[in-house]
């Protein structure tokens, strides 16, 4: 689906340069094409929808081919991204810095899930179990997508176990699988500070390996599968926003 508004802002965008060069006042540029100064100075600003018609009018005015003043770049709307992929991923460091190019707040789930409840992640676990998580978790992303139609959104590592809210977030959003090997998934949780990933477990790579697996398949559902691993956060990203501007 093509960004409406960001066709009409570059539009404008190229409008202003094209009359800038054609050293034409608003009014001039007005006059000579037979509309309002309001409407010039609509168009310029991106709020006016330009008819065919009125493009060619502004277009002669100015002294430019129309296919001139419309040569421009479309993108596809990025609207909302979700993040998916387990704990090490790159969620966290790579979800703001996608944010930052998009324009768009950066939301992390499991900060919903715990503020909804009123515990932390733990807590939410011993208390109300899995099934009481994913309830949690659940309410959070219909909070999440009633918010605004842009967002990227890091998802739980565990959503893919949840067929509602998977298909949910699948539905939804532009979903990228950040796919990383076992060991920087281990480091990278350790690098945080949580020592939990092997605290009393001694099989605790085997296991996420093990996990891993498991949940490969589901995580290969996202539109977008990208490799973290060996690979620094700007080429990560760069990656990231072209894909999503191409597919």
């Amino acid at each position: 689906m093509i960004d409406r508004q960001r066709l009409l802002d570059e539009l404008g965008s190229r409008l202003r340069a094209a009359r800038t060069q054609a050293a034409l006042s608003v009014s001039d540029l007005a006059r000579e094409a037979g509309v309002s100064r309001r409407y010039v100075t609509e168009a310029e600003a991106g709020r006016a929808n330009l008819s065919v018609v009125k493009l060619a009018e502004l277009a002669h005015a100015l002294g430019i081919p129309l296919a001139d003043l419309c040569r421009i770049q479309v993108s596809k709307s990025i609207e909302r991204v979700a993040l998916i992929g387990l704990r090490g991923a790159g969620k966290s460091t790579i979800g703001p810095r996608l944010a930052q190019e998009f324009d768009a707040p950066f939301i992390e789930l499991d900060r919903r899930v715990e503020e909804a409840a009123g515990m932390d992640l733990s807590e939410i676990f011993n208390v109300h179990g899995e099934a009481g998580f994913h309830r949690f978790e659940s309410e959070a992303l219909e909070r999440v997508l009633s918010e605004g139609e842009r967002v990227v959104l890091a998802a739980g590592g565990s959503i893919v176990t949840s067929p509602q809210s998977f298909r949910r977030l699948l539905s939804s959003c532009r979903t990228v699988w950040l796919r990383a090997d076992p060991a920087d998934h281990f480091q990278r949780v350790i690098d945080q500070g949580d020592l939990r990933p092997m605290r009393d477990r001694p099989r605790a790579m085997a296991e996420l390996e093990a996990l891993l697996a498991a949940r490969e398949n589901d995580y290969r559902r996202a539109e977008i599968e990208i490799e973290t691993s060996g690979r620094d956060v700007d080429a990560t990203v760069a990656e990231i926003v072209e894909r999503l501007q191409t597919y």
